[in-house]
């Protein structure tokens, strides 16, 4: 759980990868408001979510990389399906996925300062928010 592994895909502006561990508080948080019961990207699984259908109550951790358009547009076609998809995502609003799907969003939970993903030292180089697509709504 806690996020997703494509491995072809190396390299992001300020990282040597796309692929960030959610912090445990932060997924706990997360679960304990909305239960979920699917986590279509999780980081130390090669499975692959974008090709599958999604259950009811996801968390999506998805790589930040390339391929974080379709990611986007998975979760949009889910959520159109009626299903409540809540997603950890770099706040990129100057980018073309963000305006296509995070502005449509139920509600967008901008996250104080910068996260430490993982295990990591530091704080992530980018700000992050918590995007939430309610389909039961």
């Amino acid at each position: 759980m806690y996020g997703c592994i494509v491995d072809k895909f190396k390299g992001l502006m300020t990282s040597l990868s796309p692929h960030y561990a959610t912090p445990k508080w932060l997924y706990d948080e997360l679960n304990k408001e909305f239960n979920f019961n699917d986590d279509p990207c999780p980081l130390y699984s090669k499975g692959n979510g974008l090709y599958r259908s999604w259950n009811e109550q996801v968390y999506v951790n998805p790589p930040y990389g390339k391929l974080l358009p379709l990611w986007m547009n998975k979760a949009w076609n889910e959520y159109l399906q009626g299903k409540l998809i809540v997603m950890l995502l770099p706040s990129r609003t100057d980018t073309r996925w963000w305006h296509n799907y995070v502005m449509k969003a139920t509600e967008i939970r901008f996250i104080k300062g910068r996260l430490k993903f993982g295990n990591q030292k530091n704080s992530a180089p980018f700000p992050s928010c918590v995007v939430i697509f309610n389909g039961s709504i």
